[in-house]
C-alpha cells in the first residue's frame, strides 16, 4: 500500500489537490463539539425514494457530474499545527454502493450501514451514497455526508442536482459552457461561487473588531446561564422518536404568530421554552438553534458547511400570559439573530471550556428546518428526500421541526439514559398542549398540565 503523506504529497505538487484552512463554521466540530470528529454523530444523512426505470451505471454517472460541481464532495482533511486544513482535490471518482433487499432483510439495518461506517477524514472522501433496490422500479439511495462539508441546505441541493444530472445522461443533454472553441461539455454547471471562496470573505469579514462587538452581547445575553442538565459522561447515539403537530393546529399556530406580528419559528419556540420549564421545572431556558448563513445568491446552489449556531435564552414567568411571554421572546430572538457570529468565537469569547462529553454553552437543540428538501416528478420517474435525524451525540436533547404537508413533523432525539422513552412522549404531549392553550387564550392557565 502506498505511504498516503508521499502520496498527498503527489497531489499538491501536481496541482491534483490544495490546501485551505477550514471554515469559520467547520471549526465548531473540532473545537466545540463533545465528540471526536470523526465520530458517526457527526454525520448528515438522507434517503431519497425513487420510483421507476432506473440503472446503477446510469445513478453513478449522475453522482459523478455533481462530484466534478461540489468542491465540498472532492474535499478532506489534513492535521494541521493549529487547525485542520481542507485538502480540495480536482478529481475525484464516484462510488455508488448497490445492495439487493432480500427477503428477511431489515431495510433500516441496511441504511444504517451507510449511515454510521465512519470516514476516513484524511483520505477521503467524506461522503458516501448507497443504491438499494426493493424490487423493480423501485429504489433507495441512502446516503451520508460528514458535517464538515454539509449543512441541511445542502442536501436539497445534493438531491436537485442528482436528478439534473441523471436526466443530463438520459436525454443526452449538453450545457454549453465557458471553454471556448472546446464547444460543449457533459456536466452541471459551475456554481457561482465555490465553498473555499465563501469562507475566504467569511474570514475577511469577521476581524477583531467585529467579533469583539458582538462578543459583548453575548457576554451579557449569556452570563449566569446553565445548561438544562449539566451532566457529563452520556455518550452513544441519540435515539429517535418521530410525532406531529396536525394540520388544524399548524393553521392554528400560524394565524397567532400573525396577530402578534412574528414568526413561526418564535412561536414554537416560545411554546417549547413552557414546556421545557414546565418538565424540568426551571425558568432559566438555553437553547441552540441553527440558521442557515445563506443570505447571498451567489452561495444557494453551493453544498458547504454554512450554517451557524445561535443561542436563544428564555425566561419563564409561569404568572405571565403568553402574549407577554411570545413578545418576550419574539424580541430576543431577533436580537440573537442580529448578532449572531461564528459559534467557535463565540464560544472563545466567552470563556466556555470544552468539557468532554458536553457541547459548549447549552444542551438541548431546537430546530425549525426551512431549508428547500425538492420532491422531483420526471416523465417516468419520481423521486422524493426524506431527511434523516441520525442521533447526533452532540446535544442531550433535539427537538427537530419541519414542515410535511400542512402538518410539521416533530423529530425528538434524546438520551434514553437521561430521558426515557415515556418522558419523552410526556413532553410531546404537553407541547401539544402547550400549543393548543396558547392558540385558545393568553391566560397562564394554559400552563396547566392534564397528561
Amino acid at each position: 500500500m502506498s505511504d498516503p503523506r508521499a502520496q498527498f504529497k503527489r497531489w499538491l505538487e501536481s496541482g491534483e489537490a490544495r490546501l485551505q484552512p477550514v471554515s469559520l463554521p467547520q471549526r465548531e466540530l473540532w473545537e466545540n463539539s463533545p465528540v471526536p470528529v470523526a465520530d458517526a454523530a457527526n454525520h448528515i444523512c438522507g434517503v431519497i425514494e425513487i420510483k421507476g426505470p432506473i440503472t446503477h451505471e446510469q445513478c453513478e454517472a449522475a453522482l459523478q457530474r455533481v462530484i466534478d460541481r461540489h468542491e465540498a464532495l472532492r474535499t478532506s482533511f489534513l492535521p494541521g499545527k493549529e487547525r485542520p486544513l481542507q485538502m480540495i482535490r480536482t478529481t475525484v471518482a464516484a462510488v455508488l454502493g448497490y445492495r439487493e433487499l432480500l427477503a428477511g432483510d431489515d431495510l433500516e439495518a441496511v441504511m444504517q450501514e451507510t449511515y454510521r461506517q465512519p470516514f476516513d477524514l484524511l483520505q477521503g472522501p467524506v461522503h458516501r451514497v448507497k443504491m438499494i433496490r426493493r424490487g423493480a422500479n423501485d429504489h433507495i439511495l441512502a446516503f451520508s455526508l460528514h458535517h464538515a462539508i454539509a449543512d441541511g441546505w445542502s442536501l436539497g441541493i445534493f438531491v436537485q442536482d442528482l436528478c439534473t444530472a441523471y436526466v443530463m445522461g438520459l436525454t443526452g443533454l449538453r450545457k454549453t459552457v465557458a471553454v471556448g472553441m472546446m464547444g460543449l461539455k457533459n456536466s452541471l454547471p459551475p456554481v457561482a461561487q465555490t465553498y473555499s471562496e465563501w469562507a475566504a470573505t467569511e474570514r475577511a469579514f469577521w476581524q477583531s473588531e467585529e467579533l469583539e462587538r458582538r462578543a459583548e452581547f453575548w457576554k451579557t445575553h449569556l452570563a449566569g446561564s446553565a445548561r438544562i442538565w449539566d451532566v457529563e459522561g452520556l455518550s452513544g447515539p441519540l435515539e429517535r422518536w418521530v410525532s406531529a403537530i396536525p394540520a388544524d393546529l399548524v393553521r392554528s399556530v400560524k394565524a397567532l404568530a400573525v396577530s402578534h406580528g412574528t414568526t413561526l419559528f418564535s412561536t414554537l419556540l416560545a411554546a417549547f421554552q413552557l414546556t421545557l420549564s414546565k418538565s424540568t421545572g426551571k425558568s432559566d431556558i438555553l437553547v441552540g438553534t441553527p440558521v442557515a448563513n445563506r443570505n447571498k445568491d451567489s452561495i444557494r446552489e453551493t453544498m458547504g458547511y454554512f450554517a451557524g449556531v445561535v443561542p436563544i435564552r428564555g425566561h419563564v414567568d409561569p404568572t405571565r400570559n403568553f402574549s407577554d411571554h411570545l413578545r418576550n421572546v419574539s424580541e430576543t430572538t431577533l436580537d440573537c439573530f442580529a448578532n449572531a457570529m461564528p459559534f467557535a468565537e463565540l464560544a472563545a469569547a466567552i470563556g466556555e471550556k470544552r468539557v468532554t462529553g458536553q457541547h459548549s454553552i447549552f444542551d438541548v437543540r431546537f430546530a425549525l428546518q426551512n431549508h428547500p428538501v425538492p420532491d422531483v416528478v420526471l416523465p417516468r420517474i419520481s423521486s422524493k428526500l426524506r431527511m434523516r435525524s441520525t442521533g447526533t451525540a452532540r446535544f442531550d436533547l433535539g427537538c427537530e421541526i419541519t414542515a410535511d404537508g400542512d402538518s410539521l413533523e416533530v423529530v425528538w432525539l434524546f438520551r434514553s439514559r437521561l430521558l426515557p422513552l415515556a418522558e419523552i412522549k410526556n413532553l410531546d404531549h404537553l407541547y401539544r398542549v402547550t400549543l393548543a392553550a396558547a392558540c385558545r387564550s393568553s391566560s397562564p392557565t394554559f400552563m396547566t398540565d392534564s397528561r
